[in-house]
């Protein structure tokens, strides 16, 4: 009968394969790192980006909800109009340049179904650049 000794137990761990597989790993990484073909970047046209912002159009909802119109590529000076009045110089911006924008500046007290009612405006006359004017917090 054969006696078997009894296996003795390992508390250290052989790392070099480890090391051989790293080494290995590096090797393979940095032949094919310059192989790799970048991708291409579409960048823009200088004649797209030479276009100059369009100033908005300032529609104004005073606290008796009367309209007033601020044109700032022209006077700067608000101008009363009437809801036809003010469909009738967005059709004229319009024309000028489809993607004008406008923003909308309402009193603090003004319910907020009439601004409501001039984004329903804007949005029936195709205004595709519609913003809230707010006044920033004084401190």
């Amino acid at each position: 009968m054969i006696l078997r000794r009894p296996r003795k137990q390992m508390n250290q761990i052989n790392v070099v394969p480890y090391i051989d597989v790293m080494l290995v790993l590096l090797i393979i990484f940095m032949i094919t790192a310059p192989m790799i073909n970048p991708g291409q970047i579409d960048l823009p046209q200088v004649g797209q980006s030479l276009k100059a912002p369009v100033a908005p159009l300032e529609v104004m909802i005073k606290a008796d909800k009367t309209l007033m119109l601020r044109d700032r590529e022209k006077s700067g000076m608000a101008v009363v109009v009437t809801r036809p009045e003010l469909i009738q110089a967005i059709k004229e911006k319009q024309a000028l340049n489809p993607d004008q924008p406008v923003v909308i500046a309402a009193d603090k007290s003004v319910r907020y179904e009439e601004v409501l009612k001039v984004m329903d405006i804007l949005q029936q006359n195709q205004v595709k650049r519609v913003g809230l004017l707010a006044q920033p917090r004084t401190s």
